[in-house]
C-alpha cells in the first residue's frame, strides 16, 4: 500500500523531531527578516482572538507568538513534534491533528500561521488548504505563510531532507490566496542565508471583512 503524502510527512517528521528541535527552535531569532514578518503578524493578531500555529513542530513559534501577547496554540500531524512541544510548553495547547482538522469553529480565529507547513502538500491540495484557513479565520483575520521560494511560473519539487516538498513562486501563491478570498498585505523574498539552499518567501494576507463592511478612511 502506497503511503499518502500526509502519512509520509508524519513519518518523516516523527523520525527527525529531536534533531529538528535542536537545530531550529531558536534559529529564527537570528533571521531578522523572518523574525520581522512573524513579529508583524503577532502585532496584527494579538488582540484579534485565538491564533493557530498550524504545522507548529516543536512549538517554538507558538511560544514566541504567546510572548508577543497572542492567544496562540499549535497543531501538528507529527506525534513526536507534539510530544516535544507539550513537554517544553506545558501550559500551551497543542493538538495532534492535521492542519485542516484543528478543532475550531468557522470564523473563530484571529490569525493563522502556516510557517513552512504547506510545502509538503501536493500542489493540487494547496487551494483547499487556503480555503480551510479562510474558513477558520474571522473577518479581518490574518494568515502568514512561510515557504521556500522559486523564480519559476509554477511550483517546483525539490529534494527536501524530510519529505517531498515544493518551492513556490510568490506570485502563484498570492494568486491562489486571492482566489480563496484573501487580500495581500505584504510579501518578502530573501536570498538564502548561511546553510540554506534556497530563497525563502513569506506572504501575509488578510481575510476580507463582512460583506458591506465600510472601508476605513
Amino acid at each position: 500500500m502506497i503511503a499518502s503524502p500526509l502519512d509520509t510527512t508524519r513519518t518523516g517528521y516523527d523520525s527527525v523531531a529531536e534533531l529538528y528541535t535542536e537545530l531550529f527552535s531558536t534559529a529564527f531569532l537570528d533571521m531578522p527578516f523572518d523574525l520581522g514578518m512573524i513579529n508583524a503578524f503577532g502585532r496584527l493578531t494579538r488582540d484579534a482572538g485565538p491564533v493557530a500555529d498550524l504545522g507548529c513542530g516543536p512549538g517554538h513559534l507558538t511560544a514566541h507568538l504567546r510572548s508577543l501577547g497572542c492567544d496562540a496554540f499549535g497543531a501538528d500531524v507529527s506525534a513526536e513534534m507534539i510530544r516535544i512541544a507539550r513537554a517544553a510548553h506545558p501550559d500551551v495547547r497543542f493538538d495532534h491533528v492535521p492542519m485542516t482538522e484543528v478543532d475550531v469553529r468557522d470564523g473563530e480565529l484571529g490569525g493563522v500561521l502556516a510557517w513552512y507547513s504547506i510545502i509538503h502538500a501536493p500542489v493540487e491540495d494547496v487551494p483547499g488548504l487556503l480555503a480551510a484557513f479562510h474558513r477558520m479565520l474571522a473577518p479581518g483575520g490574518h494568515l502568514l505563510l512561510g515557504f521556500f521560494a522559486s523564480d519559476t511560473a509554477e511550483p517546483v519539487p525539490f529534494d527536501h531532507k524530510v519529505a517531498p516538498a515544493h518551492r513556490w513562486p510568490i506570485d502563484a501563491l498570492a494568486d491562489l490566496a486571492a482566489g480563496a478570498g484573501f487580500t495581500e498585505i505584504a510579501r518578502l523574498r530573501r536570498e538564502p542565508g548561511e546553510g540554506e539552499r534556497h530563497r525563502q518567501g513569506h506572504l501575509l494576507v488578510r481575510k476580507s471583512g463582512e460583506e458591506g463592511e465600510a472601508e476605513a478612511v
